[in-house]
């Protein structure tokens, strides 16, 4: 289980070299229970893989009860015992609320050279993964002149790949990159992953005609354990870093394989 502290022992790890933290940026959708749960799957293998993962959930807001991003925020990360009393949701997944925390590192921003995601490393140094959750509206300033590649999850229904492009021109023309598409599938059947593979397809098409950029897309059924270990190991392997700035990976893009 990973330890509710975010920074217990912080003078010791000042003194250790620290790995790169990987970075994975995720546009919310409303109402799409299946996505949340394929996300939490993605973040339960990576867990298995050595890599702890922490979700900032730009859906949440902070509050007195439930502590978040903006109480770390307001610390300073290099005082010894910086730490989050994550109560009733510290849990092996550690997932903290972030809403207000996000806007405020959005507005910074605008103000500065430096991405203010960069400044997160020192906060959350002990992890190996670091999810954004957020919708693309918050994510789009934070994302704007790093290398990040953020990930849209949808359902390959007609409202989800509707919000799948608005997502993609929102991030497009506010932060000037598009991502990848993963369309949630229902079930294993042919039928459902065919029916995905044409309506991804369609949204492919569309963003390559109106935002003239290709988007990389895929599918994947949260409840087939091949599904969930060849998308994580793909995102991985994708991930931007956090270390003085955002980077992207030093190697060529690992690219998305479709499942059929």
């Amino acid at each position: 289980m990973l330890d509710a502290s975010l920074h217990q022992g912080a003078s010791l790890l000042s003194f250790m070299p620290q790995a790169q933290l990987r970075l994975l940026a995720v546009a919310s959708q409303d109402d799409r229970p299946r996505n949340l749960e394929a996300l939490w799957q993605l973040c339960a293998q990576w867990q298995r893989q050595g890599y702890p993962v922490v979700v900032l959930d730009g859906t949440t807001l902070e509050s007195d009860r439930s502590p978040g991003l903006e109480h770390l925020l307001r610390q300073a990360p290099w005082k010894e015992g910086v730490s989050l009393d994550l109560g009733e949701i510290a849990s092996s997944l550690a997932v903290i609320p972030a809403a207000r925390g996000l806007h405020r590192l959005g507005r910074k921003a605008r103000h500065v050279v430096r991405p203010p995601l960069a400044d997160l490393c020192e906060y959350f140094r002990a992890y190996g993964m670091l999810v954004l959750l957020a919708p693309a509206s918050v994510l789009a300033p934070l994302l704007a002149a790093t290398a990040a590649q953020p990930l849209v999850l949808t359902t390959p229904d007609k409202a989800g790949v509707i919000d799948a492009y608005r997502n993609l021109k929102q991030l497009a023309l506010e932060a000037g990159t598009v991502g990848s598409v993963v369309a949630v599938v229902p079930d294993d059947s042919a039928r459902s992953r065919h029916a995905a593979h044409a309506t991804l397809q369609n949204l492919q098409q569309c963003t390559q005609r109106h935002l003239g950029v290709p988007v990389r897309t895929a599918t994947l059924n949260p409840d087939a354990m091949p599904d969930v270990q060849r998308l994580a190991l793909q995102l991985l392997e994708n991930a931007g870093t956090i270390g003085t700035s955002v980077q992207a990976p030093p190697i060529a893009e690992v690219p998305f394989a479709r499942s059929h």
